[in-house]
């Protein structure tokens, strides 16, 4: 998918949310990279072949 020089990281790469962005929707919480990865704004992702990676927990202050 990627036509990007260097190629972007692919959706299996350890390393698939350095992608180039090629759709954002702030509005709905979403955008598409260009490895057919879906992001959503609480840090879950939707993979190309249609599994979910849960949201990873954040790292902020625990008050």
């Amino acid at each position: 998918m990627c036509q990007h020089h260097p190629k972007c990281p692919s959706a299996d790469a350890p390393d698939r949310d350095a992608a180039c962005l090629i759709a954002f929707h702030p509005e709905q919480g979403w955008g598409l990279l260009c490895n057919g990865v879906v992001l959503f704004d609480d840090s879950g992702e939707l993979m190309p072949d249609g599994r979910s990676i849960p949201a990873r927990a954040s790292l902020g202050c625990a008050a």
